[in-house]
């Protein structure tokens, strides 16, 4: 399956690209299941309603017909019938009518969930395009496709049809001896015994159909490399913008560290490696903490620092990797190095003190 400049969708879709083709109302959606479900609920609508439509129409026949004799046609007269003919018609037809509608909507919901999508309600006009639309009818894999579903659906109904006449014609044999309401009722009976084959039959193939058509959207939905390539760029940014924009701000709080550095109590090194500057203030924080941190020609420039602003550089390996490892800057220290940074700090204002008191 090749796509632009020779590449094939070989990844899967991402979400993004599937939440953006649901919105114009591009989803995985079979009209045989549609089609079943039409024909379904109006085929038991109309068992479970015929009742209610024979009184319906016993009632309105029975009207028509006791008034026979005294009937004179006049234009009111007409517009009464008119009347009561087209209220008989919306009272019978509405529960036909009511359950396709309920069904019809419960399917499609089932099919692809409830989601109100305006954008696909809007005119495309690329679709008012004759040429278009003539390619798209008799060259296109999708016209190929759906022709052969109807040749297979009119071959196999048309067959299933053909076996029940078959069947049914030997046993009209013995209907000469029925009576009129025996006749009907074995009509009535074989005409739903149809019905129900019928739809068991379209019930399996909406079954494969909608089966295909969740294969088929998904392999159309596939992307090239490159379209994720470009997704990712739109929805989170230029991977170079974002590298420079991220080492720009690596920059900026290497230089705030840097300003910081002077103030710091101790600087911690293992030694040449790293170096972890320490400090602590008893009214701003709980814990030491740390406000520079670096390695190799980092910890180098760190060091040069705190030579230049008089700065304790104290030597211990274990403790410079733990603190380097385990805090960020702007971190207090672990509770765990307490102990171990509080020796330092001591050591450190004891040395302080001790060079006072000789001044």
């Amino acid at each position: 399956m090749a796509d632009n400049n020779g590449q094939e969708k070989t990844e899967k879709a991402t979400p993004r690209k599937l939440r953006k083709s649901r919105e114009e109302g591009q989803v995985a959606r079979s009209t045989e299941i549609s089609n079943f479900t039409v024909f379904s609920a109006g085929m038991l609508t109309l068992m479970l309603s015929r009742s209610f439509l024979g009184s319906q129409f016993y009632g309105f026949a029975k009207g028509i017909f006791e008034n026979l004799n005294t009937l004179n046609i006049r234009i009111n007269l007409l517009q009464m019938y008119a009347t009561k003919w087209a209220l008989f018609f919306v009272i019978s037809t509405a529960p036909f009518f009511l359950g396709i509608l309920v069904f019809t909507l419960a399917a499609n919901i089932l099919q692809v969930g409830f989601k109100i999508t305006p954008k696909a309600l809007m005119p495309k006009f690329d679709k008012l395009n004759p040429l278009k639309g003539l390619k798209k009818v008799f060259f296109s894999s999708q016209s190929f496709v759906e022709t052969v579903k109807s040749l297979m659906k009119f071959v196999i109904i048309g067959y299933l049809v053909y076996i029940f006449i078959s069947d049914m014609t030997e046993e009209t044999t013995g209907l000469a001896s029925y009576s009129v309401v025996d006749i009907l009722q074995f009509m009535s009976d074989k005409a739903y015994s149809l019905i129900i084959k019928l739809s068991l039959m379209y019930a399996v193939f909406a079954a494969a159909d909608f089966i295909y058509q969740k294969y088929k959207f998904k392999k159309d939905m596939m992307m090239t490399k490159q379209e994720v390539k470009d997704e990712v760029k739109q929805t989170e940014g230029n991977p170079e913008i974002k590298g420079r924009i991220k080492s720009v701000q690596m920059e900026m709080a290497r230089k705030r560290m840097m300003r910081e550095l002077p103030t710091a109590d101790v600087v911690i090194t293992n030694p040449t490696h790293l170096a972890v500057a320490i400090k602590y203030d008893p009214l701003k924080n709980n814990a030491p903490v740390i406000i520079a941190k670096g390695a190799d020609l980092l910890a180098k420039k760190i060091k040069e620092i705190a030579r230049e602003n008089g700065i304790y550089i104290y030597e211990d390996k274990p403790l410079a990797r733990l603190l380097y490892r385990s805090c960020e800057i702007g971190d207090e220290i672990p509770e765990a190095l307490f102990e171990a940074v509080a020796k330092v700090l001591a050591f450190v204002y004891g040395l302080r003190k001790r060079r006072k008191s000789i001044v």
